[in-house]
Order: C-alpha cells, then sequence, then structure tokens
C-alpha cells in the first residue's frame, strides 16, 4: 500500500520516523512518501521537503511568512495527487494539516490523523473539521480517549511512543564518562538546556538562561542542539559564556545531567521519561503569547502537568522566565533540593500512565489493517461511520 505522511516539526518527525518503522513491519510492501526531517528519513523514506524549510510557530510569524506557508500547501496538494496514496497520514502540525485533511478527504483519500491537535487545550471548535475530513484519529495521551469520545469519535489508544524511544536510546546510550569526554566536556554535574529548535524559542529562552551558569559555579551548563537547527542559532547566544553546546545528542545529555531546563513541547515528557528533573519554560513574541494566553483552556503548558493533571514540573513563561525564578526552581531540583525526590516519585506515576512498549508498532498495524477495510460513510454533521 502507498502512505504519505506529513510531520511539520522536531516532535513529529521523531514520532513519524518510529511510525514508519512500524508501517514496513505491519506491511513489507509499502510505499511511503513524507514531509518531515532526518528521523523519518532516517528509516528509508526519501523526502519531499524538511520540516525546517516549512515550520512556522505562532500568530505574528505565520502572517510574516504567509506566502511561504500557502506556497508550501499548494505543492503538497498536488504532490498527494501525483503521489495517490492510499492514505494520508498527518502527524500533529495542525495549522497545516487540516487543509490537507480537507482536501485529500475531497479528493476521496483515507485520511488518518496520528498525534491529535490539542483542541481539548484551545480552538475545541476544530474538533468538527477532524468529524468531517477524517477517518480514524490515533491518540498518544490516556486522557484523550474520553475527551474524544464525549464528541462522538472512537480514537485509537495503545500508548505513547515516546516510551520506546527513550527506552531504546537509553539502553544504547554510552557512560557518562565517555559522553563528556567525546564532547570536551569537563568532570561538573550537568545542566542541560533544551531551548527548542525554533529560532523564535532560542532567541527569547538562551539570553535569559545563559547568565546563570555564573550563579552555579560548581555545574556546567550544556545546551541541547536539535538535529535540524543550524548551529549557529544557539552559538551566537553562548559567545562569551561558560555554556557548551552538544548537538544531536539530547537523550544522552538528558541520561547525564542532574538536572534541566527545557522548553515546552514533547521535550519535556521525554526529559521526564529519562528521569531528569526539569523546569519548563516557554517565551517568544509578545504578541502572540498575549493571544495564546486568552484562547488557551486549560491550567498548564508541559505535558507532563497535563497529564498528570497538576503540577509536577514548574512552568516559568514569559516575563516569570527570569534569572531569579529560574536559580530559586534549579536550587529546588539539585540533588540536596527540596523538591527533587517528589519530582521523580511523579515521574514514575507518569511512566505507568503512559502504558506499555510497543505504541507506534501496534498503532501502525492498526493503520495498516484500517488501510485494507471498505472506505467509510459520511454521516450526518461530519462524522464518520464504519460500513458493515
Amino acid at each position: 500500500m502507498k502512505y504519505y505522511i506529513i510531520a511539520g516539526e522536531a516532535s513529529g518527525d521523531l514520532h513519524g520516523g518510529d511510525l514508519i518503522k512500524g508501517l514496513k513491519q505491519a506491511d513489507p510492501q509499502a510505499e511511503i512518501r513524507a514531509w518531515g526531517g532526518d528521523r523519518m528519513a532516517a528509516h528509508g523514506v526519501a523526502l519531499v521537503k524538511h520540516y525546517k524549510d516549512a515550520a512556522v510557530m505562532g500568530f505574528v510569524e505565520v502572517l510574516r511568512h504567509l506566502p511561504k506557508v500557502l506556497r508550501n500547501i499548494r505543492f503538497c496538494k498536488r504532490d498527494i495527487l501525483a503521489f495517490r496514496p492510499d492514505a494520508v497520514i498527518l502527524i500533529d502540525y495542525p495549522g497545516f494539516n487540516f487543509r490537507i485533511a480537507r482536501f485529500a478527504k475531497k479528493n476521496g483519500l483515507k485520511v488518518f490523523y496520528y498525534i491529535a491537535p490539542k483542541v481539548w487545550a484551545w480552538k475545541e471548535r476544530r474538533v468538527k473539521r477532524l468529524q468531517r475530513d477524517v477517518h480514524k484519529l490515533f491518540i498518544i495521551f490516556p486522557f484523550e480517549k474520553a475527551y474524544f469520545k464525549r464528541w462522538g469519535i472512537d480514537a485509537f489508544y495503545a500508548g505513547n511512543p515516546l516510551v520506546d524511544t527513550v527506552n531504546e536510546r537509553l539502553k544504547d546510550a554510552e557512560p557518562a564518562a565517555v559522553f563528556r569526554q567525546r564532547n570536551r566536556l569537563s568532570g561538573k554535574p550537568i545542566i542541560a538546556v533544551l531551548p527548542g529548535s525554533r529560532r523564535m524559542e532560542i532567541n527569547y529562552i538562551l539570553p535569559r538562561v545563559t547568565p546563570l551558569a555564573e550563579r552555579f559555579p560548581d555545574y556546567q551548563f550544556v545546551v541541547a542542539g536539535a538535529p535540524a537547527t543550524d548551529r549557529q542559532a544557539y552559538e551566537k547566544h553562548l559567545r562569551h559564556t561558560a555554556v557548551q553546546l552538544v548537538a544531536n545528542q539530547t537523550c544522552e545529555l538528558l541520561s547525564h545531567a542532574a538536572a534541566a531546563i527545557v522548553a515546552s513541547g514533547t521535550a519535556t515528557l521525554e526529559t521526564a521519561l529519562i528521569g531528569t528533573p526539569q523546569i519548563v519554560c516557554y517565551g517568544g513574541n509578545e504578541i502572540s503569547f498575549q493571544i495564546a494566553k486568552r484562547l488557551v483552556r486549560i491550567k498548564f503548558i508541559s505535558l507532563v502537568n497535563i497529564i498528570m493533571n497538576r503540577e509536577v514540573v514548574r512552568e516559568l513563561l514569559q516575563h516569570d522566565l527570569n534569572a531569579a525564578n529560574l536559580q530559586a526552581g534549579l536550587h529546588a531540583l539539585l540533588p540536596s533540593g527540596n523538591k527533587r525526590a517528589a519530582q521523580l516519585n511523579d515521574y514514575a506515576e507518569l511512566r505507568r500512565r503512559l502504558g506499555e512498549q510497543g505504541a507506534a508498532k501496534r498503532i501502525a498495524e492498526e493503520m495498516a489493517r484500517e488501510v485494507k477495510r471498505q472506505a467509510p460513510a459520511v454521516g450526518r454533521r461530519g462524522r464518520t461511520h464504519r460500513r458493515r
């Protein structure tokens, strides 16, 4: 069968790589064409477009890059029609993928949405677009099952694939001494800094974090560079500081770190599964932040807190992301800190909630089965129902 996969961000590329591996096992004859990144390409898929050339985040940023976004959408539609897949698989990235879902459905293609847009957090009206344009929804958070059921959507949940990804990387991780020597790090304990992969995040977060290195002389601060982000995006903020950069080794860095400062996103969940105490941060364009602040319907921004439905990790957003708050938060999480043990205990509960290993494989198997089934009939008000 033929699959067309679209992932527009680093986290989507991560999950897309595991999904491709599972699809090839479930459907050995699979032909796959994809938008994604290095992790998807590593599984033998030729990329139509790399996400670093397409990803745009934030209200103001989208408006600024609107011509580019529209060109990418037009190109993607033409490419899908030329490939004529048996299924279009959309991974998160809702601003782009909702438009592709509508197009693919109108052209008689089966549409799977993997990693549901966070409609439970904001823009809940988008649920109707899922009902109308998506044949089957695949989710990765346990609380989403009941949420989508209230909307008449029987979403498929088989655990969180990040559990497998982290376990595999930790299994292959090299000893701390080897990691330090290879990356020319000192013997001091490490505080990892994950400022994200988008320039907007990096430009906001790093200038507020790097001065902390002088306040923690017994530790070394090390920035994790994302695979598809140019080193220069990070290094320009590290000049004349003691902070170092380690590129494309995020999991290894976290596994050897005493604590971490992490940009909101999938990395917060990855950090928790590795077991590294963390502070979560977010910051960027002030207008985009103020708009989002008024639209978001949930109490938390980090996936760890959302899944646990309480504050497990401290969140420092926009103006709260300052030296005083970061310093106090880190002191509480370092080995002698008063919040370290509690956070690590909460991580254990989080792992239990995310389910057993093998999620990506189970999801891929269900997708392969679904592709071979009869196309769905569309019911009233846009809901999809399987023909019997």
